[in-house]
């Protein structure tokens, strides 16, 4: 059964190219829930406690939005959304990765056939659910490389055709990668951001085959004010949704403000 997002009071869904999947505007990204070593903000911060992760996950989803993101790599972020959101499951569509793990404080990354199905399984396990909407590859910057060699995109193909998987995705970290990925992907994942506009051209290459486009980093990981920084984004029609993590719920409302205030 497909997942029902809930549509929000504030926002409109958005469709997200050929996939099938409405997604609101403003994403919710998992990072901050499970993890708090080896980061890229600027300030460090303590993980939530369950009490308070809970409150945040489904205030997330009452607020409106319907789009959670995760990955093995996040620490302790699948295994804390399938605690506490699996029994909403069908309000929600959510996006998980495969290709990096993080443990014992260092990050570690196997794009072979073997380890994505093990990644997948395990993802499911923790998420508690039967399918992922949205798999991306975790790409480490060898974007090209990764999907030429070896058995990586067969594979996620496979687990796609085994109804594991909705939709194929990639989240890389150069325009060759996700310029590679228009041959097998049905989203993808791209840093965009007002100090940052290179993947623009493949944006709009990419929406115009039908493959949805997924915002990372739109805030410049913290650097950039969020309300300028999301009517950037979202300006572009090519997007179908950014995703912008946090600990703050009232932080979370006020960035769907925002987006709410610029669909019309």
């Amino acid at each position: 059964m497909s997942p029902q997002p809930i549509e929000s009071e504030l926002m409109q869904t958005r469709r997200l190219g050929k996939s099938g999947l409405d997604v609101t505007p403003l994403g919710f990204g998992s990072f901050k829930i499970g993890r708090n070593e080896k980061i890229k903000y600027a300030q460090a911060y303590d993980l939530p406690d369950d009490t308070t992760t809970e409150r945040l996950l489904n205030g997330v989803l009452d607020s409106g939005i319907n789009l959670i993101d995760t990955a093995p790599a996040y620490g302790l972020s699948e295994e804390r959304i399938g605690r506490f959101l699996s029994h909403r499951r069908q309000d929600f569509v959510l996006s998980t990765k495969v290709g990096e793990q993080f443990e014992r404080g260092e990050s570690h990354y196997d794009f072979s056939g073997a380890g994505v199905r093990a990644s997948v399984a395990k993802s499911l396990r923790r998420l508690r659910t039967d399918v992922i909407d949205m798999l991306f590859v975790h790409a480490h910057g060898d974007d090209v490389t990764i999907q030429q060699q070896g058995d990586l995109v067969l594979t996620l193909q496979k687990l796609q055709q085994a109804g594991y998987v909705r939709c194929l995705g990639f989240s890389g970290k150069t325009i060759a990668g996700a310029t590679a990925a228009l041959d097998w992907a049905d989203v993808l994942m791209v840093e965009y951001h007002l100090n940052d506009e290179s993947h623009a051209e493949i944006m709009q290459t990419a929406a115009s085959r039908g493959i949805g486009i997924i915002v990372k980093k739109g805030l410049a990981s913290g650097a950039l004010p969020a309300a300028d920084a999301l009517r950037f984004v979202l300006s572009n029609s090519n997007v179908g949704s950014v995703i912008v993590g946090g600990l703050s719920l009232e932080h979370v409302q006020a960035n769907i403000a925002v987006a709410a205030s610029l669909e019309g």
